[in-house]
């Protein structure tokens, strides 16, 4: 009997279990002519895993107790189990002069504990990469910025779809502009059903990575070109409690609801109709699904466009618009 290398494919599926219990009601004989097409591959199974035993002189085949069997089929598995627990043992022997080269490898800023600077986005990839690899437990993102490119998505989506696979956990927060970015709705959205959990924050914040609540990744210019990784407990410590704290002050957000009405995000000459019909902001909000804030956000945005004091102001010019 070959050695089985899962307990599943060690047993008798379900159908193998209806036609063995069948012919236990037969009295536990069944000729091979009166097995139908149908049940072929289920009598095939039965035969190697040795609870049915071919007779050869009339054709037939005879149940056998299954306990043998069950002892056989566990005492193979617990072979297969050892001899994997011993390959398992010797893996990092036969990695380590892989991990001593990684080790003495040169690198372009010397690794030290508290922090260090990456400079070029490039590097700053290749860093993150690292730490992903090296602390794939729990990843904390905050991400603050309004439409992405759609190919850095995309790779985003990538690596998000293989850091979940291998069971990490991962958790987001953009933007409330993102809401109305459809790059980043269908981005959220996959994200999401992948098991990723991104919600979205009103005002601004900085932008940071926190990996296994270990290492933290900080930028260290106001243009991203370069980044300080930090492995000091209590500088983690306090950027996992202001990750915290916004998060608690964040929106969920059903991103799958929104993809579905993404193809024509809300823009300013939506609220610019609404405002122009005589709607409230706050009316203007519930209508759009929108927070307050982002609609305020938007109509500062329209005030400045057309030159415009109050909230009355405005809606008095955008229904001049509207109706030329």
């Amino acid at each position: 009997m070959p050695e089985p290398s899962t307990l599943e494919a060690s047993l008798p599926d379900a159908a193998a279990r209806a036609l063995y219990l069948a012919v236990l009601r037969e009295g536990g004989l069944v000729r091979a002519a009166d097995v139908g097409e149908e049940d072929a591959p289920a009598l095939r199974r039965l035969v190697e895993l040795g609870l049915l035993v071919p007779q050869l002189l009339d054709n037939s085949y005879s149940a056998v107790d299954p306990r043998p069997v069950a002892d056989r089929i566990g005492a193979c598995i617990r072979r297969t189990s050892a001899r994997l627990l011993t390959e398992a043992d010797q893996i990092p022997e036969q990695m380590r002069d892989l991990a001593h080269a990684y080790d003495t490898a040169p690198r372009r800023e010397a690794r030290r504990t508290g922090s260090r600077i990456v400079t070029g986005r490039a590097e700053i990839r290749h860093t993150l990469s690292q730490l992903v690899h090296a602390h794939p437990n729990e990843s904390l993102a905050a991400q603050p910025g309004e439409a992405r490119r759609a190919d850095l998505l995309d790779d985003s989506l990538d690596r998000t779809r293989r850091y979940l696979a291998n069971g990490g956990e991962l958790r987001s927060l953009f933007e409330q502009t993102c809401r109305t970015d459809p790059a980043s709705v269908r981005y959220a959205a996959e994200a999401t059903r992948l098991g990723s959990s991104i919600r979205v924050l009103d005002g601004a914040f900085m932008r940071f990575l926190v990996f296994d609540r270990t290492v933290a990744v900080l930028p260290a210019s106001p243009d991203y070109e370069s980044a300080a990784v930090v492995d000091d407990p209590p500088t983690v410590a306090f950027v996992v409690d202001t990750f915290e704290q916004l998060w608690r002050r964040a929106e969920g957000v059903n991103w799958a609801v929104l993809e579905e009405g993404s193809a024509e995000p809300v823009s300013q000459g939506q609220i610019a109709r609404l405002l122009a019909r005589g709607l409230t902001q706050r009316a203007v909000a519930t209508r759009l699904g929108l927070s307050e804030r982002t609609v305020a956000a938007h109509i500062a945005r329209l005030r400045e466009q057309h030159d415009a004091e109050t909230l009355f102001q405005l809606g008095w010019q955008m229904r001049g618009s509207t109706r030329g």
